[in-house]
């Protein structure tokens, strides 16, 4: 309690030996113990530095990554696509320095740079955002925009994202504001402009609003236990300022918008928009991508806005497709083969038989999704027989008429052994 003023005797402070006339109400501790107010801020200012500068030495490396070495981390596992492993690979490395900046309380003060990724469906935005969680050291999180409501409808409060991020740093607050959120189809947070309604967008217009400070940065209060948040709950709060958001979403029908706004310029263009886009000009498109075309798309200029760094993601050619089921670490076959090696059985693929695989997959129009779906159908009838029989040492070869389903999937003969001359 603090302690007041008695007679003619004066309580100083025991730190900086001032009265209690000089720095107001003094807090008592034991017998003759006392500190002010100036004093317990300045000893609480010096435990928060401490305790961020503990947070950043306990981040298991020793010097900040560089932006070739997260690259190279990521084409282990993702086919293509360098422009925006460049991209996440910067913005990654510049949150690590944010991080060390905060310590060091430079004079300039280092802003964040969330990111927009924009492409086509199957073209490795998940599976970017879901490989840096297992290459960083940092606390990352990945959330669905489309279970997301504007507060006080049905659905997930925007805090959720916040709540899982702090999930995966075991609650540890210091360490989830240092951590990396990842937002996947947030283009489902558009708004629609073909139906005007006077009642409000809760899961579209509302949700990015809702995101507006969050991805700026403030304090918000999260609900330790998730759901709707109640007056009686405790609240967590946590700064949001130094999280690195990457929002990713298809953005289906961009490619439209942006034709329209290049056939304006370039006489003939736009006649390749009346029917179905190929992968040749919905690529050019996404290149020329621009923040109006966003706009136009319905979302808000204040969300883009906090989105400054803007990149597109390149639909799959036939070749990354046959580079993405052997090269990756979990490269497609390589799994199929693990599962025939548990049979006591090998799985062979020809080239040919690559390409089959990868221009069906094209025609489903789903970029490397579809690759599991084709190998799913044709390995299924001997995926289903192979416990059973149990051949020890038994090949299959994979080849284009099978997949074509012009032939089945059977084993190679076993070669007779030759026997040992007595």
């Amino acid at each position: 309690m603090p302690n007041k003023k008695s007679g003619d005797q004066k309580e100083r402070c025991s730190f900086c030996h001032k009265a209690y006339d000089e720095t107001g109400p003094l807090l008592a501790g034991p017998p003759g113990v006392f500190i002010c107010r100036e004093c317990a801020d300045f000893c609480h200012t010096l435990f928060q530095q401490e305790k961020r500068t503990r947070s950043i030495k306990a981040l298991p490396f020793d010097e900040i990554p560089s932006p070739p070495t997260i690259k190279a981390e990521l084409d282990k596992y993702i086919i293509g696509q360098d422009h925006a492993k460049k991209v996440v690979a910067v913005a990654v490395h510049n949150h690590y320095k944010r991080l060390v900046s905060r310590v060091n309380r430079d004079d300039v003060e280092l802003d964040k740079s969330n990111v927009l990724l924009v492409g086509p469906t199957g073209s490795g935005k998940t599976l970017l955002a879901r490989t840096l969680a297992q290459i960083l050291h940092v606390p990352f999180a990945i959330g669905d925009a489309t279970t997301l409501t504007e507060a006080g409808y049905v659905g997930e409060d925007v805090e959720n994202l916040l709540l899982r991020l702090i999930q995966n740093a075991d609650y540890d607050i210091e360490a989830a504001e240092r951590g990396i959120i990842y937002v996947d189809e947030i283009d489902k947070t558009a708004g629609t402009n073909q139906n005007v309604s006077i009642t409000r967008d809760v899961s579209g217009e509302g949700v990015q609003q809702a995101l507006l400070k969050m991805l700026e940065g403030t304090i918000a209060n999260v609900p330790p236990q998730g759901g709707r948040k109640h007056p009686e709950q405790q609240y967590i709060q946590i700064d949001t300022g130094q999280i690195l958001f990457i929002c990713g979403g298809t953005f289906s029908g961009l490619e439209n918008i942006i034709g329209r706004r290049l056939g304006r310029k370039q006489i003939g263009f736009r006649a390749a928009f009346d029917g179905d886009v190929d992968q040749q000009t919905l690529a050019y498109c996404l290149e020329h991508v621009e923040t109006d075309d966003l706009l136009e798309y319905g979302m808000i200029p204040e969300f883009i806005g906090r989105l400054p760094v803007m990149c597109s993601l390149m639909p799959l050619t036939e070749e990354d497709l046959v580079r993405i089921m052997t090269e990756p670490k979990n490269a497609l076959f390589r799994q199929f083969q693990r599962f025939f090696e548990m049979e006591g059985a090998e799985l062979q693929v020809t080239k040919a038989a690559l390409k089959t695989i990868a221009q069906k997959a094209l025609e489903r129009k789903t970029g490397a999704r579809a690759l599991r779906t084709v190998v799913e159908n044709t390995m299924l009838d001997v995926m289903f027989n192979l416990p059973d029989k149990k051949e020890e040492g038994a090949s299959y070869v994979l080849t284009p008429k099978i997949v074509r389903g012009e032939e089945g999937l059977f084993a190679k003969p076993k070669k007779k052994r030759k026997k040992e001359s007595a």
